[in-house]
């Protein structure tokens, strides 16, 4: 297992399984129910989690909120600019993909409405055959850009789902717990929770604890090395408060995480400071077969792309041979796949 290639987290997946859309009850998402050491297989629905969690068990969140980062502008020549948020640094500093680079300088200015303008700061050359991320500055008058991001920008859909965003898609692309914004994508596994579901899980004694990890692009940077090893991810950053902390370090049940970030968070604390700490770090972590996790003991996860990042992390929480397995039987059974598609629980 130690010599996987790209081609080994690789699957046949149907256009017609890619989900353009949530349902519109989000715990009615089917979830294949996997036993990462026999995998066993169950086919049920989301709403059927609350069964297979205990008494005294602690689920782990990503109260990350996906903010509306896809800016349209153009230059005061006219000339259409689309600025892509990526990850924010310091005083309104972000790193930004730009569609029609070429036609803009630094020191420009890209218009995006009467209350922000977009001051490009640093042009960046392509690195790895990648699109650069350039470094912008947000210029606007009053104290909350979140506030006109979230007026003037669009949520940026992934391009997978081959549609413009909707202004519905605010709310549906966000977990019901969403809280701090700074996210470019949404944790996806949380999107199946709703409020309900949340009040069963505590009502039977389930812990429930909140980690931050702003989603960023390298999440979902295409791996372009057949040596997977050679692959490397962005820096995201991380937040775990002391309350989960604690949680995590007196527990008594199983630790589940709710989705890649979670596990990411989680397993890159350990990794660092040999237990779970109050902490704000990055983390550059790419987990691939063979890991050990020291933290979770299960995993709620979407069904992720072919040769992403995200299926090597899953395949490491079980085993490749396993994982690509319940795939297979996913397609089978017609589930939804990606974003706004249905879940797998890994036991």
């Amino acid at each position: 297992m130690n010599n996987l290639k790209l081609d080994d987290f690789d699957y046949y997946l149907p256009d017609s399984l890619i989900a353009k859309y949530p349902l519109e009850k989000r715990d009615n998402s089917k979830m294949l129910v996997l036993d990462k050491i026999t995998g066993e297989i169950e086919h049920k629905h989301f709403f059927d989690i609350v069964d297979y969690l205990n008494k005294d068990d602690i689920l782990i969140l990503n109260n990350t909120k996906v903010i509306p980062a896809r800016l349209l502008g153009k230059k005061e020549t006219g000339a259409k600019i689309e600025i892509f948020l990526t990850r924010p640094f310091e005083n309104n500093i972000w790193s930004a993909l730009i569609r029609n680079s070429k036609r803009l300088k630094e020191n420009d200015i890209v218009i995006i409405s009467d209350e922000l303008k977009v001051l490009i700061k640093e042009k960046k050359e392509s690195k790895d055959g990648n699109i650069p991320e350039h470094i912008v500055k947000l210029i606007y008058e009053g104290n909350n850009i979140n506030e006109i991001l979230d007026k003037t920008g669009k949520i940026p859909l992934p391009p997978y789902l081959q549609r413009e965003a909707e202004e519905k898609d605010k709310e549906t692309y966000q977990t019901v717990y969403a809280k701090v914004e700074g996210s470019v994508a949404a944790p996806t596994a949380g999107l199946h929770f709703t409020k309900e579901i949340l009040d069963k899980i505590k009502n039977k004694g389930i812990k429930i604890g909140f980690i931050n990890l702003n989603v960023g692009l390298g999440t979902f940077l295409p791996v372009k090395t057949d040596d997977i090893k050679n692959h490397k991810m962005h820096t995201e950053s991380y937040t775990i408060p002391i309350e989960t902390s604690e949680l995590i370090n007196n527990k008594k049940g199983k630790i589940i995480a709710i989705g890649t970030t979670t596990i990411r968070c989680l397993e890159s604390c350990y990794k660092k400071y040999n237990k779970i700490i109050p902490i704000t770090d990055e983390t550059d972590i790419f987990i691939y077969p063979p890991f050990k996790f020291e933290v979770a003991d299960s995993l709620l996860t979407n069904f992720h792309l072919p040769k992403s990042t995200l299926i090597m992390l899953v395949s490491a929480f079980s085993t490749r041979d396993i994982i690509i397995n319940a795939y297979n039987e996913a397609v089978k059974n017609n589930y939804r796949f990606f974003s706004y598609g249905d879940c797998m629980f890994i036991k």
